[in-house]
């Protein structure tokens, strides 16, 4: 019977993914009352429903207490106490709410903590009395871009926050942080810090982006995650010293559970000093299981095992399943099971020599995740690493069988700095052999697209057919092979006659993607900062997802959130003309009285005019685009002043079926007259949740409303597009039609935009 539980619990949990929204208490409620009448039943199939249904409840429930901690949590200044569980001692801190106004918390409520400056450096495991004004999450949603929502949900770090006031409770941090620092004083000289951190502690603020880069383009970063691998060589490093120890035991004294306790607590031991993050607390968890297991004295499948494992994570906390990691090593391990059993290596392998032997098993090994994880790694990276089978083949030895043993033992010689320095030398001198090979790589990550995320599951294909000697039926297999390969790339966009015009969520900024043919003008490229810009975290990813080539840029004005992520797109494709009114060399102009054609097209810039000498805003090069039948216009960031002296100058081409919201929809523009002379049917805003001018304004809001719009923002509804084609036009969002999840849901107070 535990078996088959297993499989309805995971089976019962599935939904959590792709509900659009989780019902309401009084629906759960029933649906537990229907199980339970249907436990009772004498029927087998019948009690299995009923278990089905009673799992489903538990997910739903647990997603119901996160959604009920948004709107309790989310509205006024709270008074909470909670334990440090990250912190860079500035003003990035991680926060584990124990009590909030006086009651406790369960499960622990995670708190992001950002530009915080605290009265004094706190550390890892500090007790805080807290007072915080706390704001749901909150992600950016585009196709192709990282699902940052889901990710923190899963992590269940549930909200961001700002520090009132605070008063520390304990004035010392945690045996962990004193560690840490010991471990960071000891590792100051070497050139491998960062790593050695991140190994030992999941510590990752100190890698440097070189070597995010590197490990990311080789798929070798799994390997810092201190997850089930570095998990199990603690425990299999404690099962040795347990072997040792029954040595000095009499004959009668000695069974498999000691060594099997030891290596449990240690195992628990590095679990605890890595900070215990979600991953290693579900190895963890893994490995109890497992160990439970061995214990019972019966002797369990493989794939048994791996059903209990993975149950008992989701049991512990049905929201893990959102987790892209958990799935990855998940699916990895069934995966591994499959390709085994399925793909057997030959006997007479067993023959060879061990120095042929051992890398032939190894790459193997990775064969068979790499070919069969296809599926989930185009999922959630939209791309593979070619490298990452040659990585892996020497990374993986080397950081099983040196990096982590020598990273287990300078932790337990930490008292000894004499000891603990030689061997985080030793450390540091592999793994900067280590980089050094990754570095010796080509460069490997090959971007996929959507069109060919079913072409990934060719590799699973190919077991099977190889497993019952379908090779034989060749034509048959030519054919499905050549409909694997051909059938992804004929797919082009779904409106081939029409056009689109798909606003991105970039937060504070601007990025509007005119599509035909698969071909993309680019107004305006997002924002930039210190490590990054929209084009590379937003645009080019939504690019190469969807097979879209750029052919032009136009730039409305010169202001950081408009411009920012120019430079980005002209490093990778250098080619791109670009068109502005700021008179750079190499642009080309985009002045009043300017026209174009592109892709069948009618654009035509209505401002500025060229003899124009403000800056700013007020210079925003607004452009109306025509298809003959639906007419757009794109503002920028234009105020008052600007529209009234458009309006002047172009009020009869003003007219236009659809705005874009000038300035993110602040109060120094869309006017009454600039509404009534577009007289269009939607406006479309770029705004950012949260942000510092409280943007879009609800009396802007208001007046598009009372004007007979339309109303879209990216805050409320992530990505936007519209579509139009011959007669008809539709929008889609992200959060309405294009990836309507509860988990991508507005959480919170929905006009919430503190």
């Amino acid at each position: 019977m535990l078996t088959p539980a297993c499989l309805l619990l995971i089976i019962g949990l599935l939904p959590l993914l792709w509900l659009p929204a989780i019902p309401s208490l009084p629906w759960i409620i029933g649906l537990l009352s229907g199980a339970l009448f249907l436990l009772l039943s004498r029927a087998r199939g019948l009690q299995y429903a009923g278990l089905l249904v009673l799992f489903s409840c538990w997910g739903l429930l647990s997603a119901a207490q996160s959604l009920e901690a948004f709107r309790s949590f989310s509205r006024q200044p709270l008074i909470a106490e909670g334990r440090v569980t990250h912190s860079d001692g500035r003003q990035q801190h991680e926060v584990r709410l124990l009590r909030v106004n006086g009651a406790w918390v369960f499960p622990l409520l995670g708190v992001r903590l950002s530009g915080s400056a605290l009265p004094q450096p706190c550390r890892a495991g500090q007790l805080l009395h807290l007072t915080l004004r706390l704001r749901p999450i909150h992600g950016q949603l585009n196709e192709g871009n990282f699902d940052s929502q889901r990710f923190y949900l899963a992590q269940r770090l549930l909200f961001a926050g700002r520090i009132l006031a605070v008063h520390p409770l304990s004035d010392s941090g945690s045996l962990q942080a004193g560690w840490m620092a010991a471990v960071r004083q000891q590792t100051a000289r070497l050139a491998m810090q960062g790593v050695i951190m991140a190994l030992a502690f999941g510590d990752r603020g100190m890698l440097t982006a070189e070597q995010k880069r590197l490990l990311s383009q080789t798929g070798t970063a799994h390997l810092l995650a201190i997850s089930g691998m570095h998990i199990s060589l603690a425990a299999g490093i404690g099962w040795l010293l347990g072997r040792l120890v029954q040595c000095l035991l009499p004959a009668y004294a000695i069974g498999f559970r000691l060594p099997l306790l030891v290596s449990l607590l240690l195992a628990f031991g590095y679990t605890w000093l890595s900070g215990a993050g979600p991953p290693a607390i579900r190895a963890m968890l893994a490995l109890t299981i497992w160990s439970a297991l061995r214990v019972t004295g019966r002797k369990w499948s493989s794939w048994e095992v791996w059903l209990l494992c993975v149950a008992g994570i989701l049991f512990f906390d049905p929201l893990t399943l959102l987790s892209d990691s958990f799935c990855l090593s998940a699916i990895a391990v069934a995966a591994l099971i499959f390709w085994y059993q399925w793909m057997p290596l030959p006997d007479r392998l067993k023959a060879w020599p061990w120095y042929w032997r051992y890398p032939c098993q190894l790459g193997y090994l990775q064969a068979g995740i790499m070919l069969l994880l296809l599926p989930l790694q185009v999922h959630i990276f939209h791309g593979v690493s070619i490298s990452a089978w040659a990585a892996n083949l020497f990374a993986v030895p080397m950081v099983t069988f040196a990096i982590v043993p020598l990273l287990l033992a300078g932790l337990a010689f930490t008292p000894f700095p004499a000891v603990a320095g030689w061997l985080w030398s030793g450390a540091d001198s592999v793994l900067d052999a280590l980089f050094y090979l990754l570095r010796q790589l080509p460069e490997g990550w090959l971007n996929v697209d959507k069109r060919l995320q079913w072409l990934s599951f060719s590799g699973w294909l190919l077991v099977i057919i190889w497993r019952f000697a379908a090779w034989f039926y060749a034509l048959t297999v030519f054919l499905i092979g050549l409909i694997f390969t051909v059938l992804p790339l004929t797919r082009h966009n779904k409106i081939p006659d029409g056009w689109q015009m798909t606003m991105l969520d970039v937060g504070h900024g601007l990025a509007v993607a005119i599509i035909r043919q698969d071909k993309v003008l680019l107004y305006d490229t997002g924002s930039v900062w210190p490590a990054g810009d929209t084009a590379r975290q937003a645009i080019i990813p939504w690019l190469k997802w969807h097979n879209l080539t750029l052919e032009a840029i136009v730039i409305s004005h010169e202001h950081l959130d408009h411009i920012g992520g120019l430079a980005s797109l002209q490093a990778i494709m250098p080619t791109v003309p670009v068109r502005s009114s700021l008179g750079r060399v190499g642009h080309l102009p985009c002045y009043r009285g300017v026209s174009w054609q592109w892709q069948g097209l009618q654009f035509k810039a209505l401002w500025p005019p060229q003899e124009e000498r403000r800056t700013g805003n007020n210079r925003s090069c607004v452009v109306s685009i025509s298809d003959g039948h639906y007419k757009v216009l794109l503002t920028g960031d234009l105020e008052a002043a600007g529209e009234f002296a458009l309006l002047r100058g172009e009020r009869h081409s003003l007219a236009a079926d659809f705005l874009q919201v000038p300035h993110h929809g602040s109060r120094t523009s869309s006017t009454v007259a600039l509404l009534n002379a577009v007289g269009g049917r939607a406006a479309f805003a770029s705004t950012s949740r949260y942000n510092a001018w409280r943007l879009p304004s609800s009396q802007i809001v208001s007046r598009y409303l009372n004007s007979g719009y339309q109303w879209y923002d990216t805050a409320l509804s992530g990505q936007i597009t519209l579509a139009m084609e011959h007669n008809r036009w539709w929008i889609e969002t992200y959060r309405g039609q294009i990836l309507p999840r509860w988990y991508h849901q507005w959480f919170g107070v929905a006009p919430d935009n503190r």
